[in-house]
């Protein structure tokens, strides 16, 4: 955990090609808390904890930043988003599915996931269904460098400290925007 303390993954747009592959190590890292799948013949997505935006000139992967002075944190009604070593994690046991934090969070970096609940009322048991935010968690319960950093075959995406932010954002193409 100290390893990622104050920490975020910055993208490089210059060195994105689009290929979808961290979304996908995401994805494949956080399949045990991802509600996607197959079923039968039902398909249901599988959900990565960060999102490629793709235009004709550029791409790049959108995630959370681990905000100091998280928005998110401060607009969760029951505390289920926290802040630990500098990183902003979601309690996912806690979180209601108010969505708060999607609408505060300034790089559209929290999202809701289905969650499929079951209850027991009068012997049977009854799916409820609700909602839990989910964002980038750094791979913090994996250990090691977060997964789209492992599988990026560009080197388009690294691990920053808060404070090395203005160093690595000075060798980004601030031309191109989305």
């Amino acid at each position: 955990m100290e390893e990622h303390a104050n920490s975020f993954v910055m993208a490089n747009s210059n060195k994105c090609i689009g290929c979808r592959a961290c979304e996908i190590a995401c994805a494949a890292r956080h399949r045990k808390n991802n509600s996607g799948g197959t079923v039968g013949t039902m398909n249901n997505e599988v959900v990565p904890r960060l999102f490629l935006v793709k235009k004709e000139s550029m791409a790049m992967p959108i995630q959370c930043r681990h905000c100091t002075e998280a928005f998110c944190v401060n607009v969760c009604p029951v505390k289920a988003i926290v802040e630990n070593h500098g990183s902003i994690f979601v309690q996912e046991d806690k979180c209601i599915g108010c969505k708060n934090c999607m609408l505060v969070c300034a790089v559209g970096a929290v999202n809701l996931l289905p969650r499929i609940e079951s209850q027991v009322s009068k012997g049977r048991i009854k799916p409820k269904a609700s909602a839990v935010a989910y964002k980038c968690d750094l791979c913090i319960e994996e250990g090691g460098k977060p997964a789209c950093i492992e599988e990026c075959s560009q080197g388009a995406l690294k691990l920053v400290k808060c404070e090395e932010n203005k160093h690595y954002s000075g060798e980004l193409n601030t031309k191109k925007t989305l």
